[in-house]
């Protein structure tokens, strides 16, 4: 098999912006303090920049409705309505898929799902709509709520109706939205409050463990719910489904998200009947690991990678050991939710163009932790990577929440390699951004450009657009060619000489 690079029509239109960020390292101690300086205007200017695009309303402009599952009409079995709000479009596509299965599937329950992106609700009508849905709802769902201001709006729309609500389930958000978590005897709502052991306990090691607490936290899930499913006491197996509702969430697949809905309306939704379909323990995925588009799964070992990669794969590519390697940081959320085609994209193009790769991948916000653990030769200090490139667009510890700039730091330094953060559009579509005269949406130049750059990357060029439909990733061909190629300066660069060096 000759590796090819994919090509999608139709995508991309605008130029690349070229360079962004301080550069790889070693500069003076003039020029480390106005790189630092430099890094606080531009936080600066894009604070300024949100606020004024708070002012004027240009936000997204994607519609909601066509993103709604409803039941056929004349079906007559009880319906259960779910509203949902998530940052990540990705969740958007497999909340359809597990909505359509069961309204083709259940003998007993139809679904009426309606979902929102968190920059929809800047829009006033979205935000009229979404009040009266969650009003009429048995379900709200939240997830990555980290924009204050659609923190505020969401608990502003869901607070009043939070205990008529069957289940409320938020997964990590801003802390007025994690209060409304409501499932049977479960809740959240002294979240921040609580004077006790466990509160106090949690804070502790958050301010010990910094962003890895949050990855801490997926550990335990893993064994928590085995644990509680033992205890009798009604709280305990109310804390037990929020846990495994976390695990189905994680899990991304429509069938784990298929499975979460139905253990929410069978145990909490007293109006609809049992749907009269067995729910599945979730599937669980590796926290972090390693991935490849033709793989036959996930790896959760380097050397088991690299005997796939070198003894099946690089063949097939012409590839040689001798090869530059790029290494490749991404979101797990993109491949379990099968929106990969982006990421598909950028590896054969790479592969295609002479380049190994080495795509790592967290589960979890900090980014760090696959970096430290597959991007070094076993049982050294010695990098194994030529070049790393983000696919996340977010800052490598922390990603939209909250961000360990210094940790981030410290990893990258160890590395000593060229890290490029590329970045996906989030909060527009595509058609919005090729349209638009003001470019990247001023949130997404916070997130995705600014804070990377205290970290210390380079080129944010965008690579994929997020499609107003069906929420799914679509790669820009044109991008996906830039980065490669950028990519493969850099790593040649690296393996050059000195005295070979020339300054442009």
């Amino acid at each position: 098999m000759e590796c090819k690079p994919a090509f999608v029509p139709g995508c991309g239109v605008l130029e690349s912006s070229g360079f962004a960020g301080n550069g790889l390292a070693c500069p003076t101690n003039e020029r480390t303090r106005l790189s630092v300086q430099r890094n606080r205007n531009v936080a600066r200017s894009s604070r300024m920049v949100v606020r004024s695009m708070l002012q004027t309303g240009l936000f997204t402009d994607s519609n909601p409705n066509v993103r709604k599952v409803s039941p056929k009409k004349g079906d007559e079995r009880k319906c259960m309505k779910v509203v949902y709000v998530v940052l990540e479009s990705q969740y958007q596509s497999t909340m359809t898929a597990a909505a359509k299965s069961i309204n083709e599937k259940s003998e007993n329950l139809s679904m009426e799902v309606c979902g929102y992106l968190v920059e929809e609700l800047r829009n006033p009508e979205n935000f009229e709509m979404f009040k009266k849905d969650v009003a009429e709802a048995n379900v709200f769902i939240g997830s990555l709520i980290f924009v204050q201001e659609i923190a505020e709006k969401v608990a502003e729309a869901v607070a009043p109706h939070r205990d008529s609500l069957d289940a409320c389930i938020v997964f990590p958000s801003m802390p007025e939205v994690m209060r409304l978590n409501k499932l049977g005897s479960f809740s959240m709502s002294q979240l921040g409050q609580s004077k006790s052991a466990i509160a106090s306990f949690m804070k502790k090691k958050r301010q010990q463990s910094g962003s890895s607490f949050e990855d801490g936290m997926l550990k335990l899930l893993r064994t928590l719910p085995k644990i509680l499913k033992y205890l009798p006491v009604e709280k305990a197996q109310d804390a037990r489904s929020f846990m495994m509702s976390f695990q189905y969430w994680l899990g991304g697949t429509p069938e784990n998200v298929e499975n979460f809905l139905l253990m929410i309306a069978d145990k909490y939704v007293e109006a609809v009947p049992s749907s009269g379909q067995a729910v599945a323990d979730p599937e669980v995925f590796p926290d972090v690991g390693l991935w490849h588009p033709l793989a036959p799964k996930m790896f959760e070992s380097l050397a088991e990678y690299n005997k796939w990669y070198e003894e099946e794969h690089m063949p097939k590519c012409g590839l040689t050991l001798e090869s530059p390697t790029v290494g490749l940081v991404l979101q797990r959320s993109h491949m379990i939710t099968r929106d990969d085609c982006h990421y598909v994209s950028l590896v054969s193009e790479l592969e295609a163009g002479g380049a190994r790769v080495l795509p790592v991948f967290a589960g979890g916000l900090d980014f760090s932790v696959p970096v430290n653990k597959f991007y070094y030769h076993e049982g050294t200090t010695e990098a194994n990577v030529d070049v790393v490139v983000s696919l996340t667009g977010f800052a490598l510890v922390g990603g939209p929440a909250k961000q360990d700039h210094p940790k981030a730091v410290e990893t990258l330094k160890k590395l000593d390699r060229p890290y490029m953060c590329c970045v996906p559009l989030v909060f527009q579509t595509f058609e919005e951004w090729r349209d638009s005269d003001l470019g990247l949406h001023p949130v997404q130049v916070a997130l995705q450009v600014s804070l990377p750059e205290i970290d210390g990357a380079l080129e944010p060029v965008i690579f994929a657009g997020r499609d107003g439909a069906t929420g799914r990733s679509i790669p820009m061909q044109n991008r996906i060619e830039t980065v490669a190629r950028r990519a493969m300066k850099w790593a040649n660069l690296r393996r050059r000489a000195v005295q070979d060096k020339k300054i442009a």
